[in-house]
């Protein structure tokens, strides 16, 4: 009939060997923002206690995602001509929502549960990940896939030590935000393979800033006081912007231009050394203290890696297959 096609693995190594650095780099910086949300937060004790955790944080999220996206906007012009595709507006409202009922459900969590027990929750975003993408490829997971995965989200719940589990309403939101962002991971690799992926950026940086100023507008706290209150401290405004900048801006931008090149499982167990950083960095100020699960959590992770690496590759691949 005719010879077989060959598909050769390396075709696309060295775009998703930058996109693995790139995301890598993405993780250290989320893993910084881990530091500059607490220095807010510790700054905010008065506030938290006077007007509730909700609408404060919802007051700090909307400003953060309205510093990267002016960042956006003033320095991509691509970004901005490509609001005027209604198809950018979808993928973006859609990426954008998913991001703020996953950051609205993860915060609202947060407010009765401790921040190891958040954190094991929070990873197993991983572990819906590979289930999600598979299911909708129609493919069966397969065994060291499987390793892989459960090695990471153990690696990353774990990292500071076993969470305590109670299963009241915040570990089901907590699971809950998960759950959106894995979802979030999976259709920005569908969308930003269509569209512009700053224009979807762009879109999708006003559809979460509006939906969280929107969320702290109707938290039921005075709007003008609690923001003169909250954005009057030096210690408050400096992390903001760092979470601005860096973790929206950058990150967010890095990641729409460059998960593309990576399956979604990939690019998941690479986000899942955000707490790694997280807690060395913990660990230099003094915030984290030493523990061998550190070791334990952030070797399970590298090997989970390493497995999933040897498992799932370009989609040329997974075609062949």
């Amino acid at each position: 009939m005719g010879e077989a096609i060959q598909v050769t693995p390396l075709e696309f190594k060295p775009e998703r060997k930058k996109a693995a650095l790139v995301l890598f780099s993405v993780t250290l910086i989320w893993g910084a923002t881990f530091v500059w949300m607490k220095q807010a937060l510790d700054a905010l004790d008065a506030e938290l206690a006077l007007y509730g955790s909700f609408g404060v944080v919802a007051l700090l999220v909307a400003g953060r995602f309205f510093i990267a996206t002016v960042l956006v906007f003033c320095v991509f012009s691509s970004a901005r001509a490509g609001l005027r595709d209604p198809e950018v507006w979808k993928g973006g409202g859609l990426l954008g929502g998913i991001l703020l009922v996953g950051f609205v459900s993860q915060m609202i969590g947060l407010d009765s549960i401790n921040p190891s027990t958040s954190a094991f929750l929070t990873s197993l975003y991983i572990v819906f990940t590979a289930l999600i993408s598979r299911r909708l490829g129609g493919k069966p997971l397969t065994r060291m896939l499987v390793i892989g995965v459960l090695l990471a989200t153990f690696g990353a719940g774990f990292i500071e030590g076993p969470p305590h589990l109670s299963w009241g309403w915040g570990e089901v939101l907590t699971v809950g935000s998960a759950t959106f962002f894995a979802l979030h991971i999976i259709y920005t690799d569908i969308i930003t393979a269509k569209q512009d992926p700053l224009a979807i950026t762009l879109s999708s940086f006003l559809v979460v800033t509006a939906g969280a100023l929107l969320l702290f507008l109707f938290s039921g706290q005075p709007p003008v006081e609690v923001a003169q209150n909250v954005l009057s401290s030096r210690e408050v405004v400096l992390p903001l912007i760092y979470l601005g900048v860096g973790g929206s801006f950058f990150c967010l931008v890095a990641l729409n231009i460059y998960q593309r090149h990576l399956h979604p499982v990939q690019a998941a167990i690479i986000y899942g050394f955000e707490p790694v950083w997280a807690t060395l960095f913990g660990l230099g100020l003094g915030m984290v203290e030493w523990t061998w699960w550190i070791l334990v959590g952030g070797g399970a992770l590298l090997l989970g890696n390493l497995l999933v690496e040897m498992t799932v590759s370009t989609p040329q691949m997974d075609e062949a297959e």
